[in-house]
């Protein structure tokens, strides 16, 4: 297998693109009922150390989309904020729909839910 090619500091559209399906890729793999970080997923996409990226490729999902950006929090477990008003409630609702429970601080126990790829 070989590793895809390394993020630049301005990539270009289709860079960026090849990226944000990649990232897709890997959390249309997370099951139901498990959580991924923003890092796990940048690693598994093969660029490690760039957990926004994972954010902003998330953000811009369009709805038509079949990826399961719900399943992806923070290293803290928890759902990043977000500039939508409501959306982190909806996450977090989707999540617990699945069986994901989170403590009264907002967070969630990633060694009980976290996924573990093979």
């Amino acid at each position: 297998m070989t590793s895809p090619p390394p993020l630049r500091e301005n990539p270009s559209v289709s860079d960026r693109d090849g990226a944000y399906e990649r990232i897709y890729s890997v959390v249309r793999r997370i099951p139901r009922g498990r959580v991924a970080t923003y890092g796990q997923v940048a690693r598994l996409a093969g660029m490690p150390g760039h957990a926004r990226q994972v954010g902003y490729a998330l953000h811009a999902l369009p709805e038509s989309r079949d990826v399961p950006w719900q399943r992806v929090l923070n290293a803290q477990g928890r759902v990043s904020p977000r500039a939508e008003p409501d959306w982190e409630q909806i996450q977090r609702q989707l999540l617990e729909r699945e069986g994901v429970r989170f403590d009264t601080s907002g967070r969630t126990d990633l060694e009980r839910y976290g996924w573990r790829p093979r």
